[in-house]
C-alpha cells in the first residue's frame, strides 16, 4: 500500500461501495492521503508480524501486489529476496484466514519469455516460459497463488502487466527512456506496449470486485518501437547491436539507469500481448493508449525550478 500503485489501488478501493474495511503493508508509507485504510510499517521478512495482521484483519479479498521489480527500488539481488520473503508470508498469511474468498496477484507479461518459438502477441493460454529472472519471480508468484486457490478453495485472478509507467513508478524502463541519450536495437527494433499505472489500479479494482479466478493480460492498446519513443521524446538514439548491450547496460547504470536483463529484452526483441480477454471479463479497458503513455513520460518534469524568494524588511 505504499508504493504507487498500491495507494493508487488503496484510494480507489476507499471509493468502492463493496468495501467495508481496507487493511495493507508495505515498507513504506502510503504515497497519498487515505481516509479509512489502515496501515502497518512492516518489512517483508517480518513474517509472523504480517500473518497477524493478515488474519487478525480475516479479510474476504487479497490483493498482492508485493513484487520488487528488479533495478526499479532495489538491486537484482535484493528485489528477488524481498518478493520471495513477501510472497512466503503472504500466501501463508491468507491460508489461515477462513474468511477468504478471493486473492488477485500481480504478474507481468514477462512470463511469456521471449524465446524464439515464444508467440509475439501471446494470449493468456499462452504457455508460461520466462526467460528473465524477472519473470521466473512473477511465474513463482502466480505458482504459489494458484497452489493456494486448490489448497483452500479460492478464487485466484492473476494480472500480467505490460511494464508500468506513471509520473511516481520507479521505473527501470521509464528511467532508460528518460535518459538524454537512450540505446536502441539497430537491427531488431521490435515493438511493444505498456500500460500507465492509474489503468493498472482499477484493472486490480474491478479484479478484486469481480472476484476474478483466471489469469489477465493489463496492456494499453497500441505498441510503439523504442527508436519511436526516443523520437517522441526528443532524445539522442544511441543504435546498437546485440552484443553491445552488455557495454550499454554498464554504461547506463553509471549514469543511474540501471538496464536489467528483462528491459533489454524489451528493448531488443519486443513485448506486446493480446489483451481483449480483460474487456470480455471484467468490463475493463485502458483509458490511455501506449503511445499516449510514453508521451506523459516525457512531459513529467525532471526538476522543479523554483524562483528567488526576495527577503521583505
Amino acid at each position: 500500500m505504499g508504493g504507487e500503485l498500491g495507494s493508487l489501488v488503496a484510494a480507489q478501493l476507499e471509493a468502492e461501495p463493496w468495501v467495508g474495511a481496507l487493511v495493507g503493508i508495505d515498507v513504506d508509507p502510503p504515497r497519498r492521503r487515505l481516509r479509512m485504510a489502515e496501515f502497518h510499517l512492516l518489512q517483508p521478512s517480518q513474517r509472523e508480524r504480517i500473518v497477524d495482521v493478515v488474519t487478525t484483519f480475516n479479510p474476504h479479498v487479497v490483493i498482492n501486489l508485493s513484487v520488487w521489480e528488479p533495478d526499479a527500488r532495489a538491486s537484482l539481488v535484493h528485489a528477488r529476496q524481498f518478493t520471495a520473503d513477501a510472497t512466503t508470508a503472504i500466501i501463508g498469511a491468507a491460508a489461515e484466514c477462513p474468511a477468504l474468498e478471493s486473492m488477485v496477484v500481480r504478474s507481468g507479461l514477462e512470463v511469456y519469455g521471449r524465446g524464439h518459438n515464444a508467440p509475439t502477441r501471446p494470449d493468456e493460454a499462452a504457455p508460461l516460459h520466462p526467460t528473465s529472472e524477472y519473470g521466473h519471480m512473477l511465474a513463482n508468484i502466480e505458482r504459489s497463488a494458484r497452489e493456494l486457490g486448490s489448497r483452500v478453495g479460492i478464487a485466484v485472478g492473476k494480472l500480467r502487466l505490460a511494464s508500468v509507467l506513471g509520473k511516481h513508478v520507479p521505473s527501470p524502463l521509464g528511467r532508460l527512456l528518460r535518459q538524454p541519450v537512450v540505446p536502441f536495437s539497430v537491427l531488431a527494433d521490435a515493438p511493444f506496449a505498456v500500460i500507465e499505472d492509474g489503468d493498472a489500479a482499477r484493472a486490480f479494482v474491478a479484479a478484486a470486485a469481480q472476484r476474478l479466478d483466471q489469469p489477465l493480460n493489463i496492456v494499453a492498446p497500441g505498441a510503439i518501437t523504442a527508436l519511436q519513443a526516443i523520437v517522441r521524446g526528443k532524445r539522442v538514439p544511441f543504435p546498437i547491436v546485440g552484443p553491445e548491450w552488455a557495454l550499454a547496460r554498464q554504461v547506463s547504470h553509471v549514469l543511474g539507469a540501471p538496464i536489467p536483463e528483462h528491459v533489454v529484452e524489451l528493448m531488443h526483441r519486443g513485448r506486446l500481448a493480446d489483451g481483449s480477454k480483460a474487456a470480455e471479463v471484467l468490463g475493463f479497458a485502458p483509458r490511455l493508449t501506449t503511445p499516449e503513455v510514453i508521451d506523459h513520460l516525457y512531459a513529467w518534469e525532471s526538476v522543479v525550478r523554483i524562483g528567488r524568494i526576495q527577503e521583505v524588511a
